[in-house]
């Protein structure tokens, strides 16, 4: 089993009024796809995160990372089921998305579970962004300051700092040789993981346990679970057929 944790304090929005677009936005571009609304600083650069119509809150924004951690130390792609409760118990403001939420994907031997907080200035398990894999004779954490495996006797065993990997100039020598086999991790890699944000995310919002189909990436059975997995877009911005 893996765990992924996402566990911060992020200070609060407030509530924000809508106002006039500020000068020099293209506002109708900025929203691109999502519903037409009037302007509202709160939904408007980084605060866009809060928000379903524009974001995954932080799950799909943070707890990515960790996520793809877990799912890349465990060795396994798509799950077959996930279960995911969440709620605001923090914020008394803007936001749409949780403050709290925990999330377990099923695979047919492993299980991962993702667990945040916003609300926490301290960690969990000595993270607060971070992973700990268990195992039958021990654990190994992963951080920001480094990883480090413990026996199930206490006793400590191989460790080391954090490494150091330019993924952004990873990716940017690859587009100017064209050459998909030098990127760090295939884009597949990420569409995976990803998708493990939405499917929190929509179990959490629909409120039930759902099954998974890897194959065609939709729900088994659950009509209503199956409608997240896109949105209506807005005239002008629809997604082309190809």
């Amino acid at each position: 089993m893996a765990k992924a944790i996402n566990c911060q304090l992020r200070g609060p929005i407030g509530r924000v009024a809508d106002s006039e677009t500020p000068p020099g936005v293209n506002y109708d571009l900025w929203l691109g796809p999502a519903p037409k609304r009037p302007f509202n600083r709160n939904r408007y650069h980084y605060n866009w995160h809060w928000f379903w119509d524009y974001g995954t809150g932080d799950t799909g924004n943070d707890g990515i990372h960790q996520i793809d951690i877990a799912r890349w130390g465990l060795g396994v792609e798509m799950p077959n089921a996930v279960s995911c409760s969440g709620t605001q118990l923090f914020y008394d403001d803007d936001h749409e998305t949780p403050d709290t939420q925990i999330a377990t994907f099923e695979y047919d031997d492993v299980y991962l579970m993702y667990e945040m907080r916003l609300w926490t200035p301290y960690g969990l398990e000595g993270h607060d962004n971070g992973n700990i894999f268990y195992g039958d004779e021990g654990t190994m954490s992963i951080g920001r300051k480094g990883w480090q495996v413990t026996f199930k006797n206490g006793k400590e065993g191989p460790g080391g700092s954090r490494g150091s990997y330019s993924h952004a100039e990873n990716f940017i020598k690859a587009v100017r040789c064209r050459k998909a086999s030098d990127l760090n991790a295939d884009v597949e890699v990420g569409h995976r993981s990803a998708t493990l944000c939405h499917m929190a995310n929509i179990a959490m919002r629909v409120g039930r346990r759902l099954e998974f189909d890897a194959t065609n990436e939709r729900f088994i059975g659950d009509a209503e679970a199956n409608t997240y997995l896109t949105k209506q877009y807005r005239k002008g911005y629809e997604l082309p057929v190809l």
